[in-house]
């Protein structure tokens, strides 16, 4: 049975300034009001989570901070305005904690003290912010790894200090990640041991269809054996992180459009019997070229 897609991931501004040509401006110009229609939109097409890509992005905020200067944005406080209505709705929120330098660079951010204390200092300042939102549900981290065959010590390390400052911070808060590199998983025993090492509730792996790596065909056999590490670890939840885009040029290297609906549908069917959870990456790539914000 096909599952329903039930999140998706939600920006600001997509970081990507090529990747985001046809949306961004529209989302530099919506206000609270707009802002809110958008995820009252998402509710009503089925969606339960939202995953905040970045708090910060190109050394500027979406909140109000030491650490940088607050973002262009005509909505004054974007991440009060998201977590209000996302209270409002019910649904549940994943904020970043991730991107407190270039995010272009995400190893080096990974294992940097200096990008660490930055990131830790965010998540405290927002927790003091916007703590008493209901809809603030966990974090997300945004910085990135590719698993190939394993993951590595590094990317284990860094999530698992990450969830120890969340824990400090909340011990209901739950972690996401969405690893790449989801096709060359060697879900063997090894695998499983990591999993069982690895202090993280939820892991969406990208399906990677989006960008070229991976063919919908691929998908079934490629879930399939996540989902037997994930039952024999029974620890971190697994999730279908579903590329919902396709490039209009190069991959990497031009706007990013909404994918032709009838291959999403066939990447959902594909996962839906291996996940706990579909989402998407991401519905406001749907604000494309024949939009307009006003």
């Amino acid at each position: 049975m096909t599952k329903p897609v039930t999140g998706t991931w939600f920006e600001f501004q997509h970081h990507s300034k090529i990747e985001g040509t046809y949306w961004n401006p529209l989302l530099k110009k919506m206000d609270d009001g707009q802002w809110r229609q958008l995820i009252r939109d998402m509710k009503a097409e089925g969606m339960e989570v939202l995953v905040l890509l970045a708090t910060a992005l190109d050394f500027r905020a979406y909140f109000d901070t030491d650490i940088y200067p607050k973002a262009d944005l005509n909505c004054a406080d974007p991440i009060g305005v998201l977590l209000s209505e996302a209270e409002a709705q019910e649904m549940k929120v994943f904020m970043s904690c991730g991107y407190y330098d270039d995010w272009n660079y995400p190893l080096k951010n990974r294992q940097s003290l200096e990008v660490e204390k930055r990131a830790f200092r965010a998540m405290e300042q927002i927790c003091e912010q916007y703590g008493h939102h209901k809809s603030l549900y966990g974090w997300y981290l945004p910085d990135e790894a590719g698993i190939d065959g394993k993951m590595t010590d590094e990317f284990m390390d860094y999530i698992n200090r990450y969830s120890a400052q969340m824990h400090k911070l909340s011990k209901d808060y739950k972690m996401l990640v969405a690893p790449y590199g989801t096709r060359l998983i060697c879900t063997d025993d090894e695998y499983v041991s990591q999993l069982e090492n690895l202090d993280c509730d939820f892991i969406a792996y990208q399906d990677e269809v989006g960008v070229q790596r991976c063919q919908v065909e691929e998908l079934a056999g490629v879930y399939e054996g996540l989902k037997r590490a994930h039952d024999k670890a029974g620890r971190s939840k697994l999730w279908a992180d579903i590329e919902a885009f396709s490039f209009e040029g190069p991959v990497y290297d031009s706007p990013l459009l909404a994918a032709p609906e009838e291959r999403v549908k066939r990447q959902v069917e594909a996962v839906s019997p291996f996940v706990d959870r579909v989402l998407i990456y991401e519905y406001q790539v749907r604000l494309g070229k024949h939009v307009e914000i006003k």
